[in-house]
Parts: C-alpha cells; structure tokens; sequence
C-alpha cells in the first residue's frame, strides 16, 4: 500500500497517523493510505505534535520550520505539509525508510 502524497505549490501533503506514548520515535510503516508515526510524547499540550515534527523533519532531512501540521493538530490522524519536498523525493525516503510507500 502506498502514501497518498499530495504535490502543493510549496511542497508535498503527507497523512500521518499517530502514535503518541511509543517506546521509540520512528517511521513504522504505511497504514490506510497514511505514514504511520510512533512519537515518545503523550498526547497533550502539543507534546506530540512537536515530536511529529521534529521526526518528520529528521526522516526528511528538513528544517523544523519547514513541516507544518495543517490539519488535525488534536487528533491522531493529520495532514502534514513537507514544505520544499517533492513527491518523488518524498516517495523514496518513505521507501527506504519503510520498505513500503511505492
């Protein structure tokens, strides 16, 4: 199964589902279409969110300020923009990364 990648004008749209309160901060796969994150943070006062970020941006070789939650900042499921990306590049990182995402 593959990420539903969306190409925008200032980069590409990733799903992300969430895994808040993980024992490790990691790409863990693709689930429904969405890139599944696990993050140490729990879910409160933004915690997760900002481990999402930081792990997104790490995983993509992006500064922080460069990934951008756009929607579903208070649930598990949100859309998060890789600004600057593109989708072949943001397909084969998630590969590589994965083994999955093709």
């Amino acid at each position: 199964m593959s990420v539903a990648l969306q190409a925008v004008a200032e980069g590409v749209v990733v799903p992300v589902r969430v895994r808040p309160g993980s024992s490790r901060e990691s790409l863990a796969g693709v689930h429904d279409g969405a890139l599944r994150v696990h993050v140490h943070a729990p879910p409160e006062g933004g915690k997760a969110n900002k481990s999402v970020v930081a792990v997104l941006a790490k995983a993509f070789g992006l500064a922080k300020g460069d990934v951008e939650i756009l929607a579903g900042a208070t649930s598990s499921q949100k859309r998060v923009l890789l600004r600057g990306a593109t989708l072949e590049i943001c397909r084969n990182r998630i590969a590589e990364l994965t083994g999955d995402g093709r």
